[in-house]
């Protein structure tokens, strides 16, 4: 089960965690824009919250 799953004995019996991936891909979009929001002065990023806000209160979340 262990080789089938890709993990060890000790992973499948809940010994140790899993191997973390050290290499780290292109951002997706969103998270790029969050970080450049993150970077704007306290009013912007209200602003732009307020406008994330209103967008999904439209469509009912």
């Amino acid at each position: 089960m262990a080789h089938t799953l890709s993990v060890s004995l000790d992973e499948l019996f809940g010994e140790s965690k899993p191997a973390t991936r050290s290499k780290r891909g292109p951002a997706p979009q969103w998270q790029q824009h969050i970080e450049a929001v993150a970077q704007l002065p306290k009013s912007q990023q209200q602003f732009v919250s307020k406008m994330i806000e209103t967008v999904l209160a439209q469509q009912g979340r």
